[in-house]
């Protein structure tokens, strides 16, 4: 065999890309320690509120709030707001409420991050072909990395606990918004446009009072994905100190507790579809193409 078949790859040829990317951010660390902590301390303050204010919620009211969201997103529908709010009730016999309302709060947070900065991102897309052409091989990137690479960044930059969960969910979780967003709106009938701007309407009216509502039920769609991705986060999120049932699934996996990860496990899957019922229920309400909401 030829000796240049046997050869290693040249050792000239490496690229650095680790160590820049190391002091790439020990740079960004060092230059806005501030900014990082700043948000850290905003986000923890916020995600405390939010879980006090769960936490001190009776769970018998917790239960008839899920029941009365899933009957009006059903189409006031008994048989579903029943039988989701007893899967909540179940997670309770499992002795886990108050990891699942830990649970809820930071993917609440997270979510909240995704719409109102998803959004908006998906708007200026729908108006902006060329935008949308530099975004799309960034959204590619981040919906095609595994999930736990964004753990390693996010640990440097706001350290460990809740709020690096909160940022790696939202980085991981909001690029379905962005992109439904921006086909909704591109969705809309181009003769509805041509009517709406007929009657004098300006651009921000149409976009307010034509695009918007027409775009919704895809924009509905998006949050569902987000939350949805953003569940999937769950027992990732918690190798990085976030509490709730992922660090029980990962407590479980610790120390061989088979019912305790199995418990958690189904927890997650419970509230996944609790959630995945209620915003397609709305999403299909809002559908002006839908009959019989």
């Amino acid at each position: 065999m030829p000796p240049f078949l046997t050869q290693p790859f040249p050792e000239a040829w490496r690229i650095p890309l680790r160590g820049w990317t190391n002091d790439g951010v020990s740079w960004l660390v060092a230059t806005y320690g501030d900014v990082f902590r700043g948000i850290t301390d905003t986000v923890l303050l916020l995600l405390v509120r939010v879980e006090r204010g769960l936490a001190a919620l009776p769970w018998w009211l917790v239960v008839l709030l899920v029941a009365a969201l899933v009957w009006h997103a059903s189409g006031r529908r008994i048989w579903p707001a029943v039988s989701l709010s007893g899967l909540l009730v179940l997670v309770g016999t499992f002795g886990l409420w108050s990891e699942m309302m830990t649970t809820l709060a930071i993917m609440l947070i997270a979510t909240l991050f995704t719409i109102i900065i998803g959004i908006p991102i998906g708007i200026a897309m729908a108006r902006s072909d060329r935008l949308k052409t530099l975004l799309r091989p960034l959204l590619d990137g981040m919906q095609t990395m595994p999930s736990f690479v964004y753990l390693v960044p996010v640990v440097m930059f706001f350290g460990l606990g809740n709020v690096a969960a909160i940022i790696a969910t939202f980085v991981y979780a909001v690029p379905p918004i962005i992109r439904l967003t921006d086909l909704g709106l591109r969705l809309v009938d181009a003769e509805v446009l041509e009517a709406a701007q007929a009657f004098g309407a300006s651009e921000r009216q149409t976009l307010t009072w034509v695009r918007l509502p027409l775009a919704l039920p895809t924009i509905m769609a998006g949050v569902n994905q987000t939350i949805m991705m953003a569940l999937a986060m769950v027992v990732l999120a918690s190798m990085i100190g976030a509490r709730g049932l992922g660090q029980e699934v990962l407590r479980g996996l610790q120390r061989g507790n088979v019912g305790l990860g199995l418990e958690a496990g189904l927890a997650i899957v419970f509230v996944a579809i609790v959630m995945d019922r209620i915003t397609a229920g709305y999403s299909r309400r809002w559908d002006p193409t839908v009959k019989g909401r």
